[in-house]
């Protein structure tokens, strides 16, 4: 059954349904519980779990292994879901879309056996992931496919997306992406829900895609810009994209390491992200903000001797109140900003 703009206005929507958006909770808003962002060239190799002893080399994928970039066993994904559930978060959004091998049963699975609240995603990934058959569809059909995966249900199945995105874009930033964008704003409006994008890596983009959203009619302030961590390092970039109203995503906490395989960057570890939120918030953006650590590698998991999805709750959140942040924008950051966006309007 199709549910109705009215039907989902003021409700968040999870994996198991409508939820009173007041449930939400610590919110980490850019996750992946299940997934394989293994190249579509790659995944036919055959190899068998990861080696503790490459964990460093791993880590700062020096090393590439599809043991790494693929994670599909629901079991895996609950214990670590509980994990933070049991350090005090409540909802993950999950943002494994078109082109990562999704599993929207999956995820209902892991919520029903762990009681977190799991959002999903919902269009397609940048363009070398995404199915070739895509690449003479129109912005209308991009955009039905979305409603549908939002009112109807994801992937064959009647688990819905309660947010649109991540919409991934590369480098250069190819018409197919445009496309998906495009669409994608169009389900924006029409649905009532948020739109997540993933920026390509170079420090211009996002301001392009805000040029882009302005002339396609997006709503900017339920806009969300991922990865801000690994694209923007000046304060003027920065200040500019939050003056225009987008939201600002820094999701890569518990990458602790300078070293980044995607481009050629010195990655921040988290006391620079705190500090670099700080100024935002300073400058009077504090509603603009939201953390995550897109968690997407297997070395990541407590398991494995990673961080994990309890990082931020464990870690991050101390560090912040050792800071002298106070609670209030604590509560933003994690509660009130989440709850906001995954609301329908």
């Amino acid at each position: 059954m199709r549910l109705t703009r009215d039907d989902m206005r003021g409700k968040a929507q999870t994996v198991l349904g409508l939820v009173d958006p007041a449930t939400l909770g610590p919110t980490l808003m850019h996750e992946h519980l299940i997934w394989n962002i293994t190249h579509p060239a790659k995944r036919e190799q055959v190899s068998g779990g990861p080696d503790h002893g490459q964990y460093w080399d791993l880590l700062n994928s020096h090393v590439a292994d599809l043991r790494n970039t693929t994670q599909k066993d629901r079991a895996v994904a609950a214990r670590a879901t509980k994990e933070m559930v049991d350090a005090g978060g409540k909802t993950v959004v999950e943002l494994t879309i078109g082109g990562l091998e999704p599993d929207p049963e999956g995820l209902a699975q892991v919520a029903r056996e762990t009681g977190a609240h799991i959002v999903m995603g919902c269009g397609h990934y940048v363009h070398s992931y995404q199915d070739p058959a895509n690449h003479d569809r129109s912005i209308d059909s991009f955009a039905k496919e979305m409603i549908d995966q939002v009112q109807l249900g994801a992937w064959g199945t009647d688990v819905r997306a309660g947010i649109v995105g991540e919409i991934g874009c590369e480098w250069p930033w190819t018409d197919l992406e445009k496309r998906v964008l495009a669409g994608a704003v169009i389900a924006q409006q029409e649905t009532g829900a948020s739109l997540t994008i993933h920026p390509a890596r170079h420090e211009d983009h996002p301001w392009m895609l805000v040029e882009f959203l302005r002339e396609h009619g997006a709503d900017l302030s339920r806009t969300i810009i991922d990865h801000i961590d690994r694209t923007i390092f000046d304060d003027d970039r920065l200040f500019r994209l939050a003056d225009a109203g987008v939201i600002l995503e820094w999701d890569l906490f518990g990458q602790e390491n300078t070293y980044y395989a995607h481009s050629d960057i010195d990655m921040p570890n988290d006391g620079m992200r705190l500090r670099t939120i700080r100024r935002a918030i300073d400058r009077g953006h504090l509603d603009q903000i939201v953390i995550s650590h897109d968690i997407c590698h297997t070395i990541q998991f407590s398991e494995w001797g990673g961080h994990g999805y309890a990082h931020i709750q464990k870690k991050v959140l101390p560090h912040m109140r050792k800071r002298g942040w106070d609670e209030a924008e604590i509560e933003a950051i994690m509660v009130g900003n989440p709850r906001r966006l995954l609301t329908f309007i």
